[in-house]
């Protein structure tokens, strides 16, 4: 690809943060924590979901398949960002930027999408109860996770190929401690007319259809909410849903803070700490929102917790018999 379009750059440089080094040392090490609560807290969903039976529902698979992409989206950033603050090695190849930026665009819009997927989830069993399981189906669920993952990765594809398609001719010192799309754009010699058209039309469409997705069906569940006649009705009905509420706010919160605020208000420095805490920080509390918040994850964690420690005890005396 470089050869293609004659690029003269082969790597570029991602700056990072321009703090002292004493400083770097201290995000190091809050990364890494925040990094290895991401692995434990999404590895340990999938798995509980896996093998706790009561959790084969369609809720629960599309939070599997969330934590899924909470994992593979804070690892496209988060290692290579370690590396800068740990090394100060801060060069990276031209591929390896474009295989970061896909990636990170990949599994960025899939959680977008799917974040949606489970408000109409909720909408359903929330509406419409009885219907509940004719209507999210095994097949139907797969097709909903299916049709994400399929267009988040065409989309993310075009994306990186109209990117590194461009020339890159000069510097190549890219203002961020990842690669994206907009730093790269500000790089590029030849014109970027096109990719600017492309990141208008598709981030303004997922964002607005995601978004409407979910604003829509909590309207109807808001509504389907208040018509129940108990209290203690309209608490569960709203607990099921609490969850998922909690996660689609942080992460919209986030997104519009860092993309719709005037531009006069805009700096590299708070648009990077936004990027740390979308990338990086909300892939570890999705898990801990589900589990701190959903009282069947937490029976189920108990119930896990508890076979494993009885499961030794039980080698113990059959061996001491």
């Amino acid at each position: 690809m470089a050869e293609r379009n004659n690029t003269k750059v082969t790597e570029f440089i991602l700056l990072g943060f321009s703090v002292a080094r004493d400083i770097e040392i201290v995000l190091f090490l809050l990364i890494l924590a925040v990094y290895t609560l991401t692995l434990v807290g999404n590895v340990g969903m999938i798995s509980l979901i896996r093998l706790d039976s009561q959790l084969h529902t369609p809720m629960y698979f599309f939070l599997s398949n969330l934590a899924f992409v909470d994992l593979c989206y804070s690892s496209s950033i988060a290692p290579k960002f370690l590396e800068i603050l740990l090394t100060r090695h801060r060069s990276i190849s031209f591929y390896a930027c474009a295989t970061q930026l896909g990636f990170f665009l990949n599994f960025l819009i899939s959680e977008m999408v799917l974040l949606a997927v489970m408000a109409y989830d909720r909408y359903v069993a929330i509406c419409n109860p009885l219907l509940y399981m004719v209507v999210m189906s095994p097949k139907v669920c797969m097709q909903l996770v299916l049709g994400p993952y399929l267009y988040s990765f065409s989309v993310a594809l075009l994306h990186t190929i109209v990117t590194f398609q461009l020339i890159y001719c000069g510097p190549n010192i890219i203002n961020h401690f990842y690669c994206d799309d907009v730093p790269l754009m500000a790089l590029a010699c030849s014109d970027t007319s096109l990719k600017e058209i492309l990141i208008f039309i598709f981030a303004g469409f997922n964002m607005i259809s995601s978004l409407t997705t979910v604003l829509i069906s909590y309207v109807y569940i808001v509504a389907a909410i208040l018509r129940i006649q108990s209290a203690e009705g309209r608490r569960k009905a709203f607990s099921t849903c609490a969850s998922h509420l909690t996660a689609v706010t942080i992460f919209y919160g986030t997104l519009i803070f860092m993309y719709l605020q005037p531009k006069s208000n805009h700096s590299l420095d708070t648009d990077k700490m936004a990027s740390v805490f979308y990338t990086i920080v909300i892939p570890m509390l999705n898990p801990m929102i589900y589990s701190l918040r959903n009282q069947e994850v937490k029976n189920a964690l108990r119930k896990a917790i508890e076979k494993g420690y009885n499961l030794p005890l039980k080698h113990l005396k059959k061996g001491i018999s």
